[in-house]
């Protein structure tokens, strides 16, 4: 689900599935009372709650009505989808919300030029630690690793020994 404030920055979230529910629970986490909310016209979005001002673009008839758009939305979720199939090509459930983080980075820096972009990242870790466990989310590590290298006669010069943590 993703949530993009007019001329601001684009939230992304993974969610369990988009009924009423789900939907509108975000929106009420993330959305100030009051607002304006335009939606396409997925039914989960339909009764949204009096506080705040649901207008919908029926993507049948047109793509923009006035100010009733989900254009900017839409351009997210087509670069996020272009960024899955032509970049990291196979996508594990398990890290899909680093995929929208770093989506969602790239989409509200893009005015920005790339090295604003990686000065903005590189303070973001200092001082943080990810591990392999983390990272990977298994429990396997490595204890010792050694280059595996060929020679054109695939003759083995080193070694690798993965195990399993208790």
């Amino acid at each position: 689900m993703g949530l993009l404030e007019r001329h601001g920055e684009f939230r992304a979230h993974v969610i369990r599935d988009a009924d009423r529910e789900t939907l509108h629970g975000h929106i009420k986490n993330h959305v100030a009372s009051g607002s304006n909310v335009y939606t396409d016209g997925w039914p989960a979005y339909g009764k949204m709650d009096s506080q705040y001002t649901h207008q919908v673009i029926d993507h049948a008839e047109k793509y923009v009505d006035g100010l009733i758009s989900t254009n900017g939305y839409e351009n997210f979720w087509s670069l996020l989808k272009r960024m899955l199939r032509g970049t990291y090509v196979s996508v594990e459930p398990y890290h899909l919300f680093r995929y929208l983080d770093e989506q969602s980075l790239r989409f509200n820096t893009r005015k920005g030029t790339d090295g604003q972009r990686f000065q903005k990242v590189t303070e973001q870790v200092a001082g943080k630690r990810l591990t392999y466990k983390e990272l990977t989310g298994n429990s396997l590590f490595c204890q010792t690793l050694e280059i595996q290298i060929f020679s054109s006669s695939r003759i083995l010069i080193g070694r690798t020994i993965f195990a399993a943590s208790s």
